[in-house]
């Protein structure tokens, strides 16, 4: 948040064009240095600074999930914080300091935002959903059609692109019922899916497969789930 908004923020582009900061660094250096205090046997993979470590437990950093938003002082951007033990996501953290929000959830828990319990919706029709969807454009980018996307979008209540960690929340909050990427790292995924599931909802890849290895994403609050996949299996993944 220090930095946040700063007239002389260092922004740089990554290999794949997206913008890093000194922020982005800092942010993930802190975490680091905090679970090496804490969990010193424990490995660590971050956005910013890779894979440290090795053994069952690991945690998984994004630093500032929305970055691109963070340089133009928009406020959805967060820090996610996952732990994964034997392959298995247990622990999830999704910190949203401009948006005063922060939500959390560990296996067999429950999910949490600012110490309030919460849970997804109970809308079972597609025609009452409420839809959150990152950047239209990256659908004709990496889907081989865009035209499966549109078919959900024509086919929900309202719709709004909202993109990255936020949409997913706001499916465990029940402010929302359905969140679709169709690309996304693993870092972007890990917290997300431990939240949203422990919130009552269904987490998967485009494909029907509950992962948060990376590839796409699809949250639910479950009753929709099999409909939305069904609406966009056709836009299979364009080949990179």
């Amino acid at each position: 948040m220090d930095r946040f908004g700063a007239h002389d923020l260092q922004i740089d582009r990554k290999a794949d064009a997206s913008h890093v900061t000194e922020a982005d660094h800092a942010a993930e250096a802190l975490i680091r240095t905090a679970i090496q205090a804490a969990r010193p046997g424990d490995a660590v993979l971050g956005e910013e600074f890779g894979v440290e470590g090795e053994g069952r437990r690991r945690w998984i950093i994004d630093p500032i999930d929305g970055t691109a938003s963070y340089v133009r002082g928009f406020p959805i951007w967060g820090t996610l914080i996952a732990l994964e033990v034997d392959g298995e996501m247990t622990v999830g953290v999704v910190s949203a300091p401009a948006l005063g929000r922060r939500w959390h959830a560990a296996r067999g828990e429950g999910a949490f935002v600012n110490g309030k319990r919460i849970h997804v919706s109970a809308v079972d029709a597609l025609s009452d959903a409420h839809l959150c969807y990152s950047d239209l454009a990256s659908w004709t980018k990496y889907r081989t059609t865009a035209q499966p996307m549109m078919d959900l979008l024509h086919s929900v209540w309202r719709s709004r692109g909202v993109g990255d960690f936020w949409q997913h929340m706001l499916v465990a909050e029940g402010a929302a019922d359905i969140a679709v990427e169709p690309v996304v790292n693993l870092w972007d995924l890990a917290p997300i899916l431990v939240i949203v599931e422990e919130a009552g909802g269904r987490f998967t890849n485009l494909e029907g497969e509950r992962t948060a290895a990376g590839g796409s994403a699809i949250s639910t609050n479950g009753k929709l789930h099999d409909e939305v996949m069904a609406v966009l299996a056709p836009g299979s993944a364009r080949p990179q």
